[in-house]
């Protein structure tokens, strides 16, 4: 009888240790519309399951100032190679998890000088090597191996995560250059027009043409040209000190192209939202900090299980234990050690149940994390479309602005306008001009948001 309760115990233990020994599987996920309505967004998003994420970066930035720009970055940055160091201590941590499936063997020789009652010193020595190994009945060496091994995969999406972020983060900062130094450009020249402008007012304001008010309002104009125009210098000044950063090196000048030379790919693929699960590199990272919190699940759970340990020692000794002879003697020894938990099991339970809550945060933080990811891909397919009517809109009212300047001054010729008149035609254009660069800019970010949030970057 005593037997089949034996026998019914460990049946139960075994039955109910299945679990521990199962690998991790993805969870349900529902991804399902987290792209919002990409095809009423952009009539350009193809509907098949092409990404662009998937292209090379350097099909996307063409530019070959900015893609000698990001490989120095990748080379140098800090955040990547500090990336790049974890990856190397999670390689290391899972050989070591490895190891842990074969026996510990240590030397410890000793020796002891003894002494009773001023009598003769006895000299004894043991010189063994003992070794030590662990049967993982119950995986909790198997689960610590799999969870070193999420956590290589962890380091390895984060190191991902970050070359995506440190590509898109230097072409965003190199075209931000590219819009402040035509924006630079346009105020300059129009800066030398209100400073004639001035000159003129000034000499019809002599001739009794004009009155000193009109003056007075022609010279604030100016200034506030040059008073724009000396921002977006510092703006200029910033933004290359900010990219030197990303760079790692000292601030200095971006040698670097114009806005005009930049081809950006014309077509946007965002593929389907599933994909976001294997390209987004932080998606990933989220994904496999859940997998090592399953493991380490698994090994509170094994802990309520007992621990087989076989161990044994081999060497020379010359004391028994009750008396010393010499030479010394060879000594074996075999050892076979079952424990099982009995009074800590209220923390082995407490354990259990922070693991189980640690698990279920983990498994929260991977929707999360799917769900900016298709917040951040909509976010960019609509500032695409967004920019784009912008672009169409403000580059029609350029045109239509230019040619109110000169219609303006042609009426002023004739006596019909006054300068005032053109004054205010002449500034419109310039909020319009500097508008239509910000569009040009807008799109161009639109595409390298895009390009990011679908994982793009990747090695």
């Amino acid at each position: 009888m005593k037997k089949q309760i034996i026998y019914m115990l460990c049946a139960t233990a075994l039955l109910s240790s299945c679990h521990i020994y199962k690998s991790y599987d993805r969870p349900e996920v529902n991804v399902s519309g987290i792209y919002r309505d990409p095809m009423n967004a952009n009539d350009t998003l193809a509907s098949d399951t092409t990404n662009m994420g998937n292209l090379p970066w350097k099909e996307v930035f063409r530019d070959p100032k900015l893609q000698t720009l990001i490989e120095q970055g990748l080379e140098n940055n800090v955040d990547m190679q500090a990336a790049i160091l974890r990856v190397q201590e999670a390689k290391v941590m899972l050989t070591s998890a490895k190891l842990s499936y074969l026996p510990s063997i240590n030397f410890a020789p000793q020796g002891t000088i003894s002494t009773l009652d001023h009598s003769r010193n006895v000299k004894a020595y043991s010189i063994p090597a003992a070794a030590s190994w662990e049967i993982d009945l119950f995986g909790k060496v198997l689960n610590a191996k799999r969870g070193a091994k999420a956590s290589l995969l962890q380091s390895e999406a984060y190191q991902q995560a970050v070359r995506s972020q440190l590509i898109a983060g230097i072409a965003n900062t190199y075209y931000s250059l590219l819009m402040l130094d035509k924006q630079v450009a346009i105020s300059e020249k129009t800066s030398l027009i209100w400073k004639d402008n001035v000159r003129v007012m000034e000499a019809m304001k002599e001739a009794g043409m004009t009155t000193e008010a009109a003056v007075v309002q022609s010279k604030a104009n100016s200034h506030q040209v040059e008073a724009s125009l000396a921002d977006l210098r510092r703006q200029v000044r910033e933004t290359e000190n900010a990219l030197s950063v990303l760079l790692a090196q000292a601030p200095q000048t971006i040698e670097r192209s114009s806005l005009e030379e930049q081809e950006m790919p014309e077509e946007l693929t965002a593929g389907i939202p599933i994909q976001l699960l294997a390209n987004r590199p932080d998606v990933k990272a989220a994904e496999m900090a859940l997998a090592g919190a399953y493991y380490t699940t698994n090994q509170a759970r094994a802990a309520f299980y007992p621990s087989l340990t076989i161990g044994g020692t081999a060497g020379w000794t010359n004391g028994s234990g009750m008396s010393v002879a010499n030479p010394g003697k060879l000594l074996l020894q075999a050892l076979g050690s079952l424990t099982q938990p009995i009074f800590n099991h209220g923390k082995i339970v407490a354990n259990l149940k922070v693991s189980k809550a640690e698990e279920k945060i983990a498994q929260m933080n991977y929707q999360q994390a799917i769900l900016n990811a298709g917040e951040e891909v909509s976010n960019a397919l609509f500032l695409y479309e967004t920019a784009s009517k912008k672009m169409t809109e403000h580059k029609a009212q350029v045109e239509e602005l230019t040619k109110a300047v000169e219609y303006t001054q042609d009426l002023f010729h004739s006596g019909s306008a006054s300068y005032l008149e053109i004054l205010t035609a002449q500034q419109s254009l310039l909020n319009a001009q500097l508008n239509e660069v910000s569009d040009t800019f807008q799109r161009m970010q639109a595409v390298i948001n895009l390009y990011e949030s679908l994982g793009g970057g990747r090695e």
